[in-house]
C-alpha cells in the first residue's frame, strides 16, 4: 500500500471514467483504490478535456483512528471516514491530516472531500451522491459546570456536605 499523505484522492475501484483514461491505483480498503497526488491533477485535466467534471460536492466528515505507526492510524481514520460517505460519491480527496504521537501509538484526525465524477457540465448533482449524515460533534460541559446553572450550586455543595457528614458518622467521628 501506498503511504497516504494530504491531497490523495482516493475513488472507487468500480467507477466509470471516460474509456482512455487509465489510472495507476492501489487498493486501499474494499471498493477504494488509491491515486498519487500527481495523477489526481492529470485525471482533472484530462476529465475536463473529455467533456467529464469532477465536482466537490461538500465538505467531509473528520474522524479519528489510532495505530502503532502514523500510516496505521491514518489508515484506521481514513477507513472510519470512508463508512460514511454515500455508496454513490465517486471519490473523495483528503483535505487535512492532523497526526499526534503518544509514547506507545499514533492518533490521525482525518478529513475528506467528497466528489462526484460526471459526463458533461448541465446536470446537477443527484441527492443520493451527498454523503451521509454524520453525528454534530458533543458539547464538553465549561470547567465549572455549576456556572450558567447557579440554583444547582447550592445543591451541589449541600450534596457534598451531607457525604463529608455521612462519611464521618460511619466512621464513629461524630
Amino acid at each position: 500500500m501506498r503511504k497516504i499523505a494530504e491531497l490523495n484522492m482516493l475513488v472507487r475501484a468500480r467507477i466509470e471514467l471516460p474509456v482512455d483514461i487509465k489510472l495507476a491505483t492501489d487498493e486501499f480498503r474494499e471498493g477504494w483504490n488509491v491515486i498519487l497526488p500527481e495523477d489526481t491533477g492529470w485525471l482533472e485535466r484530462k476529465m475536463q478535456s473529455r467533456g467529464w467534471n469532477l465536482i466537490k460536492i461538500c465538505d467531509g466528515p473528520l474522524k479519528s483512528g489510532v495505530g502503532e505507526t502514523s500510516q496505521e492510524a491514518i489508515a484506521s481514520a481514513l477507513k472510519h471516514t470512508l463508512r460514511l460517505i454515500g455508496k454513490n460519491v465517486h471519490a473523495v480527496e483528503v483535505e487535512k491530516i492532523n497526526l499526534t504521537a503518544y509514547p506507545w501509538f499514533f492518533l490521525a484526525r482525518v478529513t475528506v472531500h467528497p466528489y462526484w465524477i460526471q459526463k458533461a457540465t448541465g446536470l446537477p448533482v443527484p441527492d443520493r451522491a451527498l454523503p451521509l449524515a454524520h453525528s454534530p460533534r458533543r458539547r464538553r460541559l465549561p470547567h465549572k459546570s455549576d456556572a450558567p446553572y447557579p440554583e444547582f450550586a447550592s445543591a451541589i455543595s449541600q450534596i457534598r456536605q451531607m457525604l463529608i457528614s455521612s462519611q464521618g458518622s460511619e466512621n464513629g467521628l461524630l
